[in-house]
C-alpha cells in the first residue's frame, strides 16, 4: 500500500498518490468538468460504449475496465485462508458485520432522506429532475410511472424522470450498503491498528457483499420509490466484486506458486500499489465530465450531499468504537473494527450507481463526492483514535 517499514510510532503513507489523494481529486474534478465544457459530445460518446440488452445500455465499458483495476489490487492482497481464522478474533469481526449490515444502511438512509428530502429539498429545488437509465429488464411505454419516474424519451432512448434530490438519495444508499475493503488497510495501519485483523476484516466484508449488498440495496431503493433494477444489481456484483474476487483469487495462488511467496509481495504488489487510486481518478474524470454544467451552475450541490454523508461517517465511527469500548476489545483491534464502517467502499458504489442510473446520473455524482470527503475525514477519525488509545487495552 506505499507504507513506510518502519517502527510501529512512525506509521505513514509514502505513496505520493496516498499522501495527497485529496488533492489528486480535487484535480480530476477541476479536470473533469473543463473537459465537459471543452468537449462535451466525449463523456457522451464515452458512455455510449456500452453492452446493451434489449436497445438499454447496461454495462459501460470504460466504467467496468476502470472499476476492474480498481478492485483487483485489493482482491489480489487477500488471503482468503485468513478467513477461516477468525473467529480467533470474533468480537471485532461480529461487531464490524453487525454495525456494516445491521445499522449503517439504514442510518444512512435515514440521514440522507431527512437532509436531501426536507432539510434541503428547496435548496436542491422541487422541480428540478434527473434523467436515469431505465431499470435492466423493463420496458414500460412512455408517460408510465415506476416508483418515483415517469418514462420519458431523450435522445431516442427511453429513460426514467425522478426528481433529482431522489436520484442523489439512491447514490447515499449505494454509499451506505458499501462497507470499506480498500482504503481501510490505510486507515487501520495510520491508526497502528491490528493489520492482520484488518485484512481478516475485509475478506469477510467482501464475501458479504456478494450476498447482503444487492439485497439492501434493491430492499432500499425500493423503500425510496427509485427503481429496483435487481437483475442489474445481481449483474453489478458479478462483475464488480465477483469477477475481480474471482482473480485476485486465482491468480494470487498461481503466483505465488510459481514465483514464491517473496516475490508476491516484495515485487508484484508493490507494482500495483498505485493502479487501484489511478483507476479510480481517471474514473472520476469521466464522471464529472458529464456532471460539470450542473456543478457550475450549482455549486452547493456538492454541499447539500456532503452535509449527510459527513454525519453518517461521524455516526458510524462513534457507533462502532463506542461499542468497541463497550465490549472492552484491545485499541489495535478496535481502531479498525470502527473504521471499516465509517468509510465506504466508493469503488463499488461508483460502479453500482453508474450500471444501475447512468454516468450522467445524480447518483452516480453522490457516490463520486463521497470519494472528495472520505480522505479528510477518515485521516481526522485516524487522530482521534490515535489520541483516544488510552480508552482502550493494549499489547502494545
Amino acid at each position: 500500500m506505499g507504507f513506510q517499514k518502519d517502527s510501529f510510532s512512525e506509521r505513514k503513507m509514502t505513496s505520493i498518490f496516498e499522501r495527497y489523494l485529496s488533492l489528486w481529486v480535487i484535480l480530476c474534478i477541476i479536470a473533469g468538468i473543463v473537459l465537459g465544457k471543452i468537449s462535451p459530445g466525449l463523456a457522451r460518446y464515452l458512455d455510449g460504449l456500452s453492452i446493451y440488452v434489449n436497445g438499454a445500455p447496461v454495462v459501460s465499458i470504460p466504467i467496468a475496465i476502470c472499476l476492474f483495476f480498481m478492485m483487483y489490487p485489493i482482491m489480489v492482497k487477500i488471503d482468503f485462508g485468513e478467513v477461516i481464522k477468525a473467529g480467533k478474533s470474533g468480537k471485532p469481526v461480529f461487531l464490524t458485520l453487525f454495525v456494516n449490515w445491521a445499522i449503517k444502511p439504514f442510518t444512512m438512509y435515514g440521514i440522507a432522506l431527512f437532509f436531501l428530502g426536507t432539510l434541503f429539498y428547496n435548496f436542491i429545488g422541487p422541480d428540478a429532475v434527473d434523467l436515469v437509465k431505465m431499470p435492466f429488464g423493463l420496458d414500460l411505454p412512455v408517460s408510465t410511472t415506476h416508483g418515483a419516474g415517469a418514462v420519458v424519451m431523450s435522445g431516442g432512448v427511453k429513460m426514467l424522470q425522478v426528481p433529482l434530490w431522489r436520484s442523489y438519495l439512491a447514490g447515499c444508499i449505494l454509499l451506505g450498503i458499501a462497507p470499506c475493503t480498500a482504503m481501510v488497510l490505510v486507515w487501520g495501519y495510520l491508526a497502528r491498528g491490528n493489520d492482520g485483523l484488518t485484512l481478516v476484516m475485509v475478506a469477510i466484508n467482501s464475501l458479504t457483499m456478494l450476498v447482503l449488498y444487492g439485497v439492501l440495496g434493491g430492499f432500499l431503493l425500493g423503500v425510496g420509490r427509485l427503481p429496483v433494477p435487481w437483475q442489474a444489481l445481481v449483474l453489478s456484483i458479478a462483475i464488480y466484486v465477483a469477477l475481480p474476487l474471482a482473480a485476485g483469487y486465482l491468480s494470487r495462488r498461481w503466483l505465488i506458486s510459481a514465483k514464491g511467496e517473496e516475490w508476491f509481495k516484495e515485487k508484484f504488489l508493490h507494482v500495483l500499489t498505485p493502479v487501484t487510486i489511478i483507476a479510480l481518478l481517471i474514473t472520476l474524470v469521466l464522471l464529472f465530465s458529464f456532471k460539470g454544467e450542473v456543478i457550475v451552475s450549482n455549486p452547493l450541490t456538492i454541499v447539500w450531499i456532503a452535509i449527510p454523508l459527513f454525519i453518517q461517517t461521524m455516526l458510524i465511527f462513534g457507533l462502532g468504537y463506542g461499542l468497541a469500548r463497550l465490549l472492552k476489545l484491545r485499541y489495535e483491534d478496535a481502531a479498525p473494527a470502527a473504521m471499516i464502517g465509517a468509510s465506504n467502499h466508493f469503488e463499488v458504489a461508483i460502479a453500482t450507481s453508474t450500471m444501475l442510473f447512468g454516468l450522467s446520473s445524480g447518483a452516480a455524482l453522490a457516490t463520486v463526492i463521497g470519494v472528495l470527503i472520505e480522505v479528510p475525514v477518515m485521516l481526522m477519525l485516524v487522530k482521534v483514535c490515535l489520541k483516544t488509545q488510552r480508552w482502550f487495552s493494549s499489547d502494545v
